[in-house]
């Protein structure tokens, strides 16, 4: 595992070094199909998509600390031409390098969707909960409290066919955080024209159908996911709903429009149990919550450092965190930290879809379930999330 994540920090660090994946095999020292099987195991990834997300995030970072041009850029950052930088940025982050850049002030952007986005799935995981008091959909508007590091705000989408208009309560540095956190809820980086093309090849399209391009909505936080995987463990969303709400109304920061933005860790830490008894938590899960919000708050568990590990060094990672099992990490790295390849063991959702795919005559356990998804690697993460929509009607 050292060998494969020795090479990835190089890529990352001077995507540029690496103009095609034939580099990277050369740099790798073994043959091309090790390398692909070492990136899927350990990061979820096939080596062009590598180099492309090494890419560009590099490209962002010269494109806010310096004022070379896009052209520029790109040639630095390994791209052979200006016209693939332009697209690949269009279509991971929804805007040219040139609104990206003006990230660095004012409090106001817009992303472009792409062709085929689905809409009314969307609008069904943003209202999924309407008794939020961190989130807001009416119509087309959703509306969010979001926190970026010590700091909160009001974030409001107003959501089109084919664009998204983006506010922020207040001009603000952390813009680029924001655009972030944007994409990620979009799910606008996800590789689902391959995961469609490979539902064809394994003659399961019906998977897809009527949802190509859907996505994973990503958390705001990871600290947001790990509440999640902790309250709504064992219990149904409704209840779990109510937990979550309880905490951001005894720990959440007030911002605009109403809402709030949910807690630092910092927050969370100096809670004890008894403090959540009294919201129906059990002690499990209070003593759980607020053990993984100590071991942030003290340093000892690096919320932004798991977004850059591998794969299995994140899950290793989680799965040491008392609280924290299988389901849970597979669902944490699935939901928070975008890792393709994930798959909630054990998911009653992932079983019920399974069972109506493949007209199974009961419900597969763990051994089958492992089995009937392993042709969908590396994209378990996408087949995961049709699987929980799959025959289940279509949104409006």
């Amino acid at each position: 595992m050292d060998k494969i994540e020795t090479l990835v920090a190089a890529v990352r660090a001077e995507p540029g070094r690496f103009p095609d994946p034939v580099a990277l095999t050369q740099a790798w020292g073994g043959s091309e199909a090790s390398l692909a099987a070492a990136l899927r195991r350990h990061y979820h990834i096939p080596s062009e998509a590598l180099l492309t997300r090494a890419r560009l995030a590099r490209a962002k970072s010269h494109l806010l600390e310096s004022e070379l041009s896009a052209s520029r850029i790109a040639k630095d950052v390994g791209y052979a031409t200006t016209a693939a930088f332009d697209d690949d940025f269009q279509r991971f982050d929804g805007l040219p390098p040139s609104a990206y850049r003006a990230l660095r002030r004012g409090q106001h952007f817009a992303l472009r969707l792409p062709a085929g986005y689905p809409l009314g799935y969307l609008m069904r995981a943003l209202g999924r909960d309407p008794q939020s008091v961190t989130e807001r959909l009416v119509g087309n508007r959703y509306s969010a409290g979001l926190r970026v590091g010590a700091d909160a705000y009001a974030v409001e989408l107003t959501i089109g066919a084919t664009r998204v208009a983006v506010s922020v309560d207040r001009p603000s540095a952390q813009l680029p955080r924001i655009h972030a956190i944007v994409v990620g809820l979009l799910g606008l980086d996800q590789e689902t024209t391959a995961f469609a093309a490979l539902a064809h090849a394994l003659d399961v399209a019906r998977l897809v159908q009527g949802r190509t391009e859907l996505r994973i909505a990503q958390t705001s936080t990871v600290f947001d996911g790990l509440i999640w995987a902790i309250v709504g463990q064992q219990i149904n969303l409704t209840f779990a709903s109510l937990l979550k709400r309880r905490l951001m109304e005894k720990s959440g920061t007030p911002v605009a429009n109403g809402l709030l933005a949910p807690p630092t860790p910092e927050r969370v830490a100096t809670l004890i149990p008894e403090d959540l008894l009294p919201l129906r938590y059990s002690r499990q899960k209070a003593d759980y919550l607020i053990s993984v919000a100590r071991l942030i708050s003290a340093g000892t568990l690096d919320l932004d450092a798991l977004r850059t590990m591998s794969a299995t060094r994140a899950e290793r990672t989680l799965l040491a965190i008392r609280g924290l099992g299988p389901w849970s990490v597979n669902y944490l790295m699935m939901r928070s930290l975008g890792f393709a390849d994930c798959l909630p063991l054990g998911d009653t959702g992932v079983t019920s879809g399974l069972l109506a795919l493949f007209a199974l005559e009961e419900r597969p356990n763990a051994k089958k379930t492992l089995e009937l998804m392993a042709p969908f690697s590396p994209f378990r993460s996408l087949a995961t999330a049709h699987l929980w929509q799959f025959g289940k009607p279509l949104p409006e």
